[in-house]
């Protein structure tokens, strides 16, 4: 099998010319908000300190101005979550894959985060089972994170629930990281709205959808199906215009919902249905997140 990162490498440097890469680079860089500095000790205020690092009660306490020391993190934590149910092996506008569309979106972040020292991790799964996989920052790594979310993507695969992926993260992760969640086209339950507030008051988060094919565009002779429940799409309705409208009306819909939905609860988030797509699409949702942390 064709290593996953060195397609990922090949479509970046093909596609993004040198200041297009420099602008992405510079995009992720700026995504974490804050000083990118851990807490150490303190120690006496000297003039021309910042005002606000000085430690009011510790200062209350010693009799003279103390201020906070800190040391800087040389090292971000990016986690990807990543949808593996079946869905994700259908296919996405572009006719890939769309776990395809999924490994070129993580293989691209994923290096942006190894190129400025980050480590990056991965909780995956379906209905049936979540699986956790460690951090560290090596390409090496990457690839096996890239393969995972490859080989795990199957018509066999659960249907999707990620609510199962947020709640483990949110439970088994404490330090700030860049949470970067890649699902499939579906909307967003109470239940995941839930558990997105709470992720939200540690980690930053962004939001990937990968977009459904139109089965209805499939010509005469071609099967369309729907591989959550194996069901075959009638005739009537792929081939019916009033009835191609009603169901193009019913996706807008609920596209609609979804992006409502995550404006609302802040989330920056973005949609793509091709690997071609990938690198224009995460340059615009970094653009956008560090705009909104302005």
């Amino acid at each position: 099998m064709p290593a996953l990162l060195t397609k990922v490498k090949s479509k970046l440097f093909i596609v993004a010319h040198r200041k297009t890469w420099g602008l992405l680079d510079g995009e992720y860089a700026s995504v974490f908000r804050g000083r990118s500095l851990d807490y150490d000790d303190l120690r006496d205020y000297i003039p021309g300190d910042e005002i606000r690092d000085i430690d009011w009660k510790a200062t209350a306490r010693h009799g003279s101005p103390l201020v906070k020391r800190y040391v800087a993190s040389r090292k971000q934590k990016v986690m990807f979550i990543v949808d593996t149910g079946r869905g994700m092996a259908a296919r996405t506008t572009s006719g890939e894959p769309k776990s395809s569309v999924a490994v070129m979106a993580c293989g691209m972040l994923g290096y942006l985060a190894l190129r400025h020292g980050d480590t990056i991790g991965l909780v995956e799964g379906d209905v049936l089972d979540t699986r956790p996989h460690e951090s560290k920052g090596t390409e090496a790594h990457l690839e096996r994170l890239l393969r995972e979310i490859a080989s795990r993507t199957t018509l066999q695969s659960g249907r999707s629930r990620l609510a199962d992926q947020l709640r483990y993260v949110g439970q088994h992760f404490r330090q700030r990281m860049l949470v970067i969640v890649v699902a499939d086209d579906h909307e967003i339950s109470s239940e995941d709205v839930a558990l997105i507030r709470r992720l939200q008051v540690q980690h930053e988060i962004l939001w990937l959808t990968i977009e459904d094919a139109d089965p209805t565009d499939s010509g005469p002779g071609e099967d369309a199906y729907d591989v959550d429940d194996d069901t075959l799409l009638p005739p009537e309705v792929r081939f019916d215009a009033r009835l191609r409208a009603a169901y193009g009306t019913a996706v807008r819909e609920r596209r609609d919902s979804l992006e409502h939905t995550l404006d609302h609860l802040g989330i920056v988030h973005s949609r793509v249905g091709s690997t071609d797509a990938v690198i224009g699409t995460v340059f615009r949702l970094l653009e956008r997140q560090r705009r909104r942390g302005r």
